[in-house]
């Protein structure tokens, strides 16, 4: 039996929404061992996330949410991998803006376990940034996956549709701060932090909120 370990990989592109256009890079996270993963995020290029996974059994392709950057590579790499997409059930509607042709093969919830390598990733509903985003935590990894909900230094956007900025700082008050302290916090754009380093800023991100 192979060790399970986190893998990361950087994919460029555009995120567009409300009539905008914005160039970003995502951060694609692979979770698994030397024979089968899962992928969190599938942004902009399926070919290089397959070159990734390789030749291990994709088990599953998890969208932390729907916006085009986090999902738009999704398709194609199921079609090329034969991995279901799963996806939170209130998001549905923002993904039909990316895909309107495809639906994700599984639709998920708060406190849903996937499991792969051997290993337990917990599903975390955090609506806020969008109505379906999730987190994904691996308490024997000591991390957690936060896609848009929490950065290193705030919380993810809420100025666009979909997204409600009192929502999501609840989410993350109840569901992301409450982790164990040293939990490290993999997100959807940029650098990682921890739980520890962000919990002291919930204050100044409210009052900078309103």
């Amino acid at each position: 039996m192979t060790e399970v370990r986190i893998e990361h990989l950087t994919t460029s592109g555009a995120f567009s929404l409300d009539g905008g256009l914005w160039d970003v890079e995502n951060n694609v996270w692979i979770v698994g061992d030397d024979h089968e993963a899962i992928v969190i995020d599938a942004a902009h290029d399926a070919d290089a996330i397959a070159a990734a996974v390789g030749d291990r059994r994709l088990t599953a392709i998890v969208c932390t949410h729907a916006h085009n950057d986090h999902i738009n590579a999704a398709p194609a790499l199921a079609e090329a991998t034969g991995a279901p997409i799963l996806l939170h059930l209130d998001d549905r509607l923002l993904w039909k803006h990316t895909h309107p042709e495809h639906s994700p093969e599984g639709y998920l919830s708060h406190d849903q376990r996937i499991d792969v390598a051997g290993t337990e990733l917990r599903v975390i509903h955090t609506p806020g940034h969008t109505p379906g985003s999730i987190c994904l935590y691996a308490s024997t990894l000591g991390t957690v996956f936060t896609g848009d909900t929490l950065f290193a230094g705030g919380p993810g956007a809420t100025g666009r549709s979909y997204s409600d900025f009192p929502t999501i700082i609840r989410s993350i008050r109840d569901r992301l701060l409450t982790l164990p302290p040293g939990t490290q916090v993999r997100t959807g754009h940029g650098s990682d932090t921890s739980v520890r380093a962000e919990a002291p800023q919930l204050d100044e991100w409210i009052t900078a909120g309103h």
